[in-house]
């Protein structure tokens, strides 16, 4: 019989709140549970309150790694995202939330990583190790991350620049990116307001796109966001249907 390859956790060592703040970060059975909750729940949500409906759901992903990226103008972005993926991934699912904002109280941390599944990005203090341990868990731990390459939520509903911090996850690897665009976040809850109006929301999901071949250097960085721009706002540039085809449906 082969010996056993024990590893100990990733986030040994590490305090409770520690733990909930780190990339590193490994859950047990209760934030598991707390994960699957908070799936279940957004999702009926989405489909209740704001009537989501998801064109091009062929191209969603079923197994990581991957990345969803779209653009961003709403706390519901992330949840809206995530909502139609298959239960089962739920777990293995990150959105990428501002430190400075999600984590930086207690109860803001429990709830950003005991629920939403958020692992933080220090927005003014982003180093390129922070983005390699990233690149490293996307890889390692073969998970799904939820990202926004604008780096922040508009405050008019417009784009803002996007971010090369995308590049320097996947240049030179096979993850899938998968371009989205999101509408109708913004009219339901714009950034100055704080309770959601029962607007309808549409995910447009494009297909994925693969940077293997491009070097995983600051040329190849900016490769990849300017090709991530374009694919989102072509997507967006389609226009809503005036009859929704698809609307979200439970996954397995």
């Amino acid at each position: 019989m082969d010996d056993f390859d024990l590893k100990p956790a990733r986030d040994l060592g590490l305090s409770p709140l520690e733990r909930l703040r780190s990339v590193r970060r490994e859950d047990g059975p209760f934030l598991t549970a707390c994960h699957y909750g908070w799936a279940a729940a957004t999702r009926a949500y989405c489909r209740a309150w704001h009537r989501l409906t998801v064109i091009g759901r062929e191209h969603l992903p079923t197994e990581p790694p991957f990345i969803l990226c779209a653009n961003h103008a709403s706390h519901l972005d992330a949840l809206t995202l995530a909502a139609p993926l298959r239960l089962a991934l739920r777990d293995r699912v990150y959105s990428l939330a501002a430190g400075d904002v999600f984590f930086v109280s207690a109860v803001a941390t429990a709830f950003a990583a005991g629920f939403v599944n958020a692992l933080p990005v220090w927005r003014k203090r982003t180093t390129p190790r922070a983005l390699q341990e990233l690149r490293e868990k996307l890889l390692d731990s073969q998970c799904g991350f939820i990202l926004f390459p604008e780096g922040g939520r508009s405050r008019d509903g417009n784009y803002l620049p996007f971010k090369p911090g995308i590049g320097m996850l996947v240049a030179g690897t096979d993850v899938p990116v998968v371009p989205c665009h999101l509408s109708g976040t913004f009219e339901a809850l714009p950034a100055a307001r704080w309770v959601p109006r029962p607007r309808r929301i549409v995910l447009r999901v494009g297909e994925p796109v693969r940077f293997a071949s491009v070097p995983n250097e600051r040329a190849g960085w900016e490769t990849v966001r300017a090709e991530v721009e374009t694919r989102i706002k072509e997507l967006g540039g389609r226009g809503d249907p005036a009859r929704p085809t698809e609307h979200l449906q439970p996954g397995p």
